[in-house]
Order: structure tokens, then C-alpha cells, then sequence
């Protein structure tokens, strides 16, 4: 019997029992589509910092404690390290020293978490965000130093429902004034809010405190050498754009793990559902099984059959599921789409074939006991029941 009979006489079998094979289909189809969800959240934020790398960070940012506080740290940092830094200026080649105070505030409902950015109304926006335009209204400008004014990304803008004008409240004791809205950049930055740092530093109760210095360099190939004769001289922890970008995909890798191993508690709990449904397939086809044998078929081909229902469970389900999961990074790409102009999740090629490499293992280690006992079916006892 060739192979293509196999694989005919597989589906027939599965399709004998209808309602049991799509209950398990769906049920195994349920687990890898939210496998592939949750992994494509991972792939989705990698690929947004990789397009991203030269605009997320400066050469060399200054801290008190690194990454340990995260990507936006506290302001603990003494404001008096920007000037010790200029000290350096011409020695080590900084093109530009910019003291920056990072707050996030955060909501149940996530269109309403801000990021407030505060940065030097002298140097202005551009010190970190170059290109960066008016979309309406404008910029920070040297006069608005102490000002409760703000500049607001254009995603953020809309996510608070605020415009030219309107009042935004920093925490119950501050409030700033809407000068200018930035031009969509479809990036990070439309979703920060710019402040003088002087004002944040007030609404905070952050004064001569700063969260870090961030240093553009005139050589910028010379950022590693450059961090570890700042470290050394100022006892601070000081990063590179390098560092920034690997501390990012450390995260993403720890997040990427965790991810799986829920996933895969589902998947497996499908794969237990696939190996339930062809083993009680077997045991209701005994005398099929011993049919077969009567009539020359040998222990291995039987085998082969079982396996080959289980390999096609599987991957119908595993079918369905990538499917269902491409739909549904879709709709999570629509929600952060709205949200802050980013596709928070991408179906990649290796996400494809790891979801599709699972449903094949999962069908064969389903199969594997199922068959064993179908191809050790006693012929003459088989056919003598009822």
C-alpha cells in the first residue's frame, strides 16, 4: 500500500467520528493560537527596537544605577554631574551634555499612562530627538525654563483627548499648559510628553536631581573606551547605545521565555487531548486493527496509520491555530495601532515553523502509545468481541 492509501485511510478514520476530532481540533487549535499570540507580542516590540536603535538612546547615558531602575530611572541623580562632565568636554570629545528627568505615570487603562520627558528648554527637544517638528503650535523655547507649559507627541495628544491650550495634570499638586504638538513620527517619541526639566524637576520634588546625563559624542565609535574612562573618573554607571540595545533584548529574551512555558502548558494540554482522543480511537477499532492484520497487513503499517491520524490531528489543529493567532496579532496591532502608533506583535518566519514544528511533535508523542497498542493487537481475541 502506498503511502498517499496511508494518509487517505488516516483522515477517513478521523473523520468517522466528526464531532470528537473537531472538538480536539479546536481544542489544540485554542493552544497554539495563543502560543503564537504570546510569542509574536516578543517579536513584535524586538522589531519595533530594532527599526528604532539610532533614535532610542544617546551615545552614552550617565546614571546613578544603570539599567537596574529600568529604562526611565528615578531622578537621584545629583544635577551637579552635568557640569562634571563638561570638565571632560574637550578631552573625550562630547558634542553635547543633556541633564534629562524620566517620569512614568502609569493608569488602569493604558491610553491614559504617560511618559513626561524633561529636558532643557534651552537646548530643546532636538538635544534627544532630532527631526523632530511641529505639528501645531510649537517647541520649547529657552523662555519657557520653569514654565508649566508641555509638547505633547501627537499619539499621546490624541490618547488624552488634549490640544492646543488644554491643561495637563502631572500629579494633584502640578498642571501644565499645552503649547505644541509634535508632527507624527510613527515612533516612541509620539508618545512622550516634553517638559522643561526645571518644571518636572518642581512637580516632582526632584530639585538639583536629575535621572541622566546623556552625551552625544563627536566620534561615536569611540563610546566604549569613552564609558569607561567616565565610569572610572565619576564612580557612576555610564552605557552605551550597545548596552542600551542589549539590555532591551536581554528583556525581551526573559519575557520571550516566560511566554513559552505558558504557552506551552496549553499546547501540551492539547497534545493530551490529541493522545485521549486516538487512543479511545484504537480501542473502539480493535477488531479494524485485527481485520487488517488477518488480511496481511503488517504490525508496522498499522502502527504507521495510528501515527499518521495523530500527525494529521495535529496538524490541522496546528493549522488552525497559526491562523487563528495571525488574526489575532492583527487585532492587537489594531489596538496599539490607536494606542501609541507601534504593531506591538509580528508573526515571524521562525514563530511559523516553531509553532508548526510543536503540532508535528506533539502529534507524534501523542501517537506514539496508541500505536504501540494497536500494532500489538491480539488478531484472534480482537475479533472475537463483540
Amino acid at each position: 500500500m502506498s503511502g498517499k492509501d496511508l494518509w487517505l485511510l488516516a483522515w477517513r478514520g478521523l473523520i468517522r467520528r466528526p464531532v470528537r476530532a473537531a472538538l480536539t481540533t479546536a481544542g489544540l487549535a485554542v493552544a497554539v493560537a495563543s502560543m503564537v499570540l504570546f510569542l509574536s507580542l516578543g517579536e513584535g516590540v524586538r522589531k519595533v527596537f530594532t527599526q528604532e536603535v539610532g533614535s532610542i538612546g544617546p551615545d552614552l547615558q550617565v546614571s546613578l544605577n544603570g539599567f537596574a531602575q529600568g529604562l526611565l530611572p528615578a531622578p537621584n541623580l545629583a544635577a551637579s554631574t552635568a557640569a562634571d562632565l563638561r570638565a571632560f568636554s574637550t578631552e573625550l570629545g562630547f558634542a553635547q551634555i543633556t541633564p534629562v528627568v524620566t517620569n512614568l505615570r502609569q493608569a488602569l487603562d493604558p491610553k491614559q499612562s504617560a511618559v513626561f520627558y524633561g529636558l532643557p528648554a534651552q537646548s530643546g527637544i532636538q538635544a534627544l530627538f532630532s527631526g523632530v517638528q511641529a505639528a501645531q503650535g510649537r517647541l520649547l523655547l529657552p523662555a519657557d525654563e520653569g514654565q508649566p507649559v508641555a509638547v505633547l507627541g501627537d499619539r499621546i495628544a490624541q490618547n488624552l483627548n488634549l490640544k492646543l491650550g488644554s491643561s495637563l495634570r502631572l500629579n494633584r499638586k502640578a498642571s501644565v499648559r499645552v503649547v505644541g504638538i509634535i508632527r507624527p513620527e510613527n515612533s516612541l517619541s509620539d508618545t512622550f510628553v516634553f517638559l522643561p526639566i526645571s518644571t518636572l524637576q518642581a512637580a516632582l520634588g526632584a530639585q538639583g536631581k536629575v535621572s541622566l546625563v546623556a552625551i552625544k559624542l563627536r566620534r561615536p565609535a569611540e563610546a566604549r573606551r569613552t564609558a569607561t574612562i567616565i565610569s572610572g573618573r565619576l564612580k557612576l554607571e555610564v552605557q552605551t547605545q550597545s548596552d542600551f540595545v542589549g539590555f532591551v533584548d536581554r528583556a525581551l529574551k526573559i519575557s520571550d521565555a516566560a511566554r513559552l512555558g505558558i504557552s506551552l502548558i496549553a499546547v501540551l494540554v492539547g497534545g493530551l487531548a490529541v493522545a485521549n482522543t486516538v487512543m479511545m480511537g484504537v480501542f473502539e477499532r480493535m477488531r479494524e486493527f485485527a481485520t487488517l492484520r488477518a488480511v496481511g497487513a503488517r504490525p508496522a503499517f498499522v502502527r504507521a496509520l495510528v501515527l499518521a491520524e495523530s500527525v494529521l490531528l495535529s496538524l490541522v489543529g496546528g493549522t488552525i491555530g497559526v491562523l487563528l493567532g495571525w488574526a489575532g496579532t492583527g487585532g492587537v496591532n489594531l489596538y496599539t495601532q490607536n494606542l501609541a502608533g507601534i504593531d506591538a506583535a509580528a508573526l515571524t518566519p521562525r514563530l511559523l515553523a516553531l509553532a508548526f514544528g510543536i503540532s508535528l511533535v506533539l502529534g507524534l508523542a501523542a501517537g506514539l502509545l496508541p500505536a504501540r497498542a494497536a500494532g500489538n493487537v491480539r488478531i484472534v481475541s480482537a475479533l472475537g468481541r463483540a
